[in-house]
């Protein structure tokens, strides 16, 4: 299966099985955050991106300029490694590096979580690309997409032993929408994608398509 579909499975089987009501929580929140959101201050095609220097899983400062150096540049925020969707989505990324990296790419994943949280990650993932720290979601802010979660999620997330505070190492109960950019060499963001339902993330096919057509515009 695809990403899609493994995100669609891994959702029917949630309905299938959550707490009565869980769901339907979600679903309203997620309407009440496409509501809110402002999307429209969000990074966009066209835009340079902010740049930023972060901790690897391993502590090592990774920096965007470091990486523009080398040449183009995919950026995913996630939630975390707490949300089985943000790792349905790491393994599917994981799956075409080989293809990332035969375009002269390199590929960035961001979440608010501590770097203890960022390594079990990656070794529970096995990933194989960096994994960077944006604790207080200072890099997240910088691309326009903190919002602070409602109480009732708040609420679920203490109940499932997932209480942020704890994960991320503050008290703000902030995540970054979920969103992929790629960042040409000269900082300009050639794709950017953003979905306020965490439930849906970028097909990895968009990102490969996007490497190539930046690659054709520089032949």
């Amino acid at each position: 299966m695809g990403l899609d579909a493994d995100l669609a499975a891994f959702k029917a089987e949630f309905e299938r099985t959550a707490p009565a009501g869980r769901p339907a929580l979600y679903d309203a929140k997620v309407e009440e955050l496409r509501a809110s959101f402002a999307a429209d201050k969000a990074l966009k095609a066209g835009d340079t991106a902010p740049g930023f220097t972060l901790p690897d899983a391993t502590g090592t400062p990774v920096s965007l300029s470091g990486l523009l150096a080398q040449g183009p540049v995919v950026v995913t925020f996630y939630r975390g490694g707490w949300c089985p969707y943000c790792n349905i989505q790491l393994r599917a990324y994981q799956a075409v590096l080989p293809r990332i990296a035969e375009l002269g790419a390199s590929l960035v994943a961001i979440s608010p979580q501590q770097p203890d949280g960022s390594l079990s990650t990656a070794e529970m993932n096995a990933l194989t690309f960096r994994v960077l720290s944006d604790v207080g979601n200072a890099a997240a802010r910088g691309f326009g997409l903190v919002y602070a979660l409602a109480q009732e999620i708040r609420d679920a997330l203490t109940s499932n032993g997932k209480a942020l505070p704890g994960i991320n190492g503050d008290d703000s109960w902030e995540l970054p929408v979920p969103a992929t950019f790629v960042i040409a060499p000269d900082g300009r963001v050639s794709l950017a994608w953003l979905d306020v339902d965490y439930r849906r993330r970028l097909n990895p096919e968009a990102i490969i398509d996007a490497l190539e057509a930046l690659r054709g515009s520089h032949a």
